[in-house]
C-alpha cells in the first residue's frame, strides 16, 4: 500500500506472507533504465522465485522478471 500520495507500489508477494515468518520489512526505490521502465509502469513485473539480499550496504533484487 502507497505510504506516501503521489506514490505506487508496483509489485507485492502476498504467498510470501503466506508461506513464510517475515521477520523485517524493507521499503525500497529501484533503478531502472531502458525499456523496462515502461513495462514497470504497466505493472507487468513477477516476483515469483525472486529474493533479496544485502550486498555492501545495498539490497539487490535476484530473479526478479519484468516482461517487455
Amino acid at each position: 500500500m502507497p505510504i506516501h500520495k503521489g506514490t505506487k507500489q508496483i509489485a507485492g508477494n502476498r504467498k510470501a506472507f503466506h508461506d513464510y515468518f517475515i521477520e523485517e520489512r524493507y521499503e525500497a526505490g529501484i533503478e531502472l533504465c531502458g525499456t523496462e521502465v515502461k513495462s514497470v509502469r504497466a505493472g507487468k513485473v513477477n516476483l515469483k522465485d525472486s529474493f533479496c539480499q544485502v550486498k555492501n550496504g545495498e539490497l539487490m533484487v535476484y530473479a526478479m522478471h519484468i516482461s517487455l
